[in-house]
């Protein structure tokens, strides 16, 4: 089983920015919240996890080593980082949505992310066949595994939604990887839906 795990919320969630590679460590909720998802979960057999502290920080709650994998990064914003989500122009969500190639300056394509990722991805099969392995990482790379999953596009994943500290599961059986669950947020005692979760 391949559970993938976002991060808990950082103050940069909680104001509804473009967090991308800014490297913000979790407020006291997503702290909160990274044990929560943790308890949720149970005992695992490995834990991978993005560069970025606020990932290490949710992955550090399962108490065993930690590996870094750095194809789990964030979905580089470039110019766009730190920007609310409410001023981000029309014109660039519509390329977010269309157009796969399409970078901000200085950032990266969901081409791009969308190749990291599935590298990574096809690298953990056998092992997640037997094993419970768990990715800490973040929005982007996250749907985008899911999109391994169901065959999607790189530029899917702006149509549906991820939950800060969300838990969503992957099995692989004879004919592939399985879609088990996508952004469980049951765990929670705090109500994800009330913040802006970029």
């Amino acid at each position: 089983m391949l559970i993938l795990v976002r991060h808990g919320r950082t103050a940069l969630n909680a104001q509804g920015r473009l967090q991308g590679r800014s490297d913000h460590p979790l407020d006291d909720l997503g702290l909160q919240q990274a044990r929560e998802a943790v308890t949720a979960i149970g005992p695992v057999d490995r834990v991978i996890a993005s560069p970025l502290q606020r990932a290490q920080e949710t992955a550090a709650q399962f108490g065993m080593p930690v590996e870094t994998d750095h194809r789990w990064v964030e979905y580089h914003y470039g110019s766009l980082e730190g920007t609310l989500i409410t001023d981000v122009p029309p014109d660039i969500w519509e390329l977010w949505k269309t157009d796969g190639s399409y970078a901000p300056p200085g950032g990266e394509s969901y081409d791009e992310l969308h190749a990291r990722v599935l590298g990574a991805c096809d690298e953990l099969v056998g092992e997640i066949r037997t094993k419970r392995v768990v990715v800490v990482s973040h929005v982007s790379p996250i749907k985008a595994a899911i999109g391994w999953v169901l065959g999607l596009p790189p530029t899917a994943g702006r149509r549906y939604h991820l939950d800060v500290a969300s838990i969503s599961r992957i099995s692989y059986g004879t004919h592939g990887p399985v879609l088990r669950s996508y952004n469980e947020t049951w765990h929670l005692s705090s109500n994800v839906s009330a913040a802006r979760t970029m």
